[in-house]
């Protein structure tokens, strides 16, 4: 076991097309199920149920958790290797929940490690929850 010295985020974390998304909500929300489905469209995996933080310049990074680096637990498989970067810039923190608002204005900021994220709930049953990540990402995460 590695030891860890820096803050620990129970969340998942994916970049689309460089920029970093954390992906949170109560155990079964389907976090890893929104990252698979993500890494289906393209995105690679940061890390899964466990990012380590870091705010550099102003920007806050994810990582992943020194001991499962590349491990995704793909439900009904097992724990599953991929791709995995080593860091992404946080651009977006969506947030799994079943009482998610059906429409929004704004995403609210939120401070994370340092960093004000703009904040997204998704209802987490969706068909198209991963098109729904994206749009979120191009509509309401940070450049």
């Amino acid at each position: 076991m590695i030891t860890v010295s820096g803050p620990v985020l129970q969340a998942g974390c994916v970049a689309v097309a460089g920029r970093g998304i954390l992906i949170e909500g109560p155990p079964g929300s389907g976090k890893s199920s929104l990252a698979l489905a993500l890494i289906d469209r393209g995105a690679v995996l940061v890390g899964d149920d466990g990012v380590l933080l870091s705010y550099r310049a102003g920007q806050l990074w994810a990582a992943p958790h020194p001991n499962t680096p590349g491990l995704l637990e793909v439900r009904n498989l097992g724990i599953i290797r991929f791709p995995c970067l080593a860091e992404a810039r946080v651009c977006l923190k969506l947030r799994l929940d079943p009482a998610a608002p059906r429409h929004i204005d704004h995403a609210p900021g939120e401070i994370v490690g340092g960093a004000e994220i703009p904040v997204v709930q998704l209802w987490p049953g969706s068909e198209v929850l991963a098109l729904r990540a994206e749009l979120a990402l191009s509509h309401y995460g940070l450049k």
